[in-house]
Parts: structure tokens; sequence; C-alpha cells
């Protein structure tokens, strides 16, 4: 089962792969984590994207792209994954279709969880009330200031991706603002429909 979620920062993207990946024993893959995993392991694109990273530099979409390709090849991805936070951009998605097809495989679901921004807004400014009160730090993506910028980020450069995928017939929207139990039942039923497709 391979599958893209996608959604604004708060939408509950994280929580819900997780749940994916105790259900379905199959890999959530952040750029961020694979980025790091390369760079360690030391293979020829993850020291391409060391130079570039202590450069100070943002790393290019061809080098993000080269990391997803080597990291789907590995054996736990056999069975499947989740792409948690890409492909980002529309340039991204033309190159998952482009690995993918290399290898005979496509997607079985595009899932979007749909949430009400100024609900999101207003839960990130509870979360760090909470945190306060509680005497703990405020994490720097609960600051409402650095979550709308977060936010403008996914509307310019992310959400295009939702007519992309709407275009070629695989996008299933869900509603993200649910209890987390729900959401999770709701992906469940895009799942069974997607593998009763197949």
């Amino acid at each position: 089962m391979r599958l893209i979620l996608l959604g604004p920062p708060g939408a509950g993207k994280g929580t819900q792969a997780q749940r994916l990946v105790e259900k379905y024993g199959i890999p959530q893959l952040s750029t961020g984590d694979m980025l790091r995993a390369a760079v360690k392991a030391g293979t020829e694109v993850g020291k391409r994207a060391k130079a570039v990273m202590d450069a100070g530099e943002l790393v290019s979409d061809e080098i993000v792209n080269a990391i997803v390709a080597e990291r789907i090849e590995q054996p736990d991805c056999a069975r499947g994954f989740i792409l948690d936070g890409y492909p980002r951009t529309l340039q991204q998605a033309d190159a998952v279709e482009g690995m993918l097809g290399e290898r005979s495989l496509r997607l079985d679901a595009v899932i979007e969880l749909v949430v009400d921004d100024r609900a999101l807004v207003g839960r990130i400014v509870k979360r760090a009330q909470e945190a306060e009160a509680a005497g703990q730090p405020v994490r720097k993506d609960d600051n409402p200031g650095v979550f709308e910028e977060r936010l403008r980020e996914y509307y310019k450069k992310t959400a295009p991706l939702i007519g992309y995928y709407y275009a070629k017939r695989m996008l299933r929207g869900v509603d993200g603002m649910a209890p987390i139990d729900d959401v999770t039942a709701q992906i469940e039923t895009v799942l069974s429909e997607s593998r009763s497709k197949n």
C-alpha cells in the first residue's frame, strides 16, 4: 500500500501516519528523516545533500527526489509506504509518478485531511497556553505567528497538489477536524475502497 497524506501543518498527518504504520507495518517516509539518514549513511546523494546543508542552503528538488527514490528501494518499503511531507510541490509530484512508474508501481491513495484554518490556529494557541500553564516549554511551531507563516507557505507551494491529484481521480478527502479515532476510521474506509478496486 503506497499512500500520500496531504494537509496543512497541524492537520494531524503525523498522528494518522503513525496509526497506519502500526496497523499495516509499512514505513512512514518523512523527507527530514530520509535526508538525515542518507547523510549519516554517507551515500552518494547523502554526500551531495550534506554539502548543500553545510553551506546553509536548501536542498534542491533533484537531491530530495533522489533520496526518496533511493529510500523506496529498501526492503522495508517492499509492501508499501506512507509519504509524509513529500511531495511538497508539483515538480516533486511529477517525480513521484516517474519513480513509481519506473518500478511498475503506483499510488493506492492520496488522502487530504480537510481542516478549518481558523480552528487550526485556535488549536495551536490552546496547545501553547496548556504547555505554558503546565510549566513546559512551548514548541517553536506552536507560536501563532510562526504557524500562520507555515500555513501561507503550504497554500502557496503544496495546496496545488490537491488539484493535481483530484484531476487524476486519486484524491480522497477526510474530515480532519473530526476526533482522531473518527479520522482514522474515515481513512480506513478510503483504503478498503481502494483495495477493493485493485
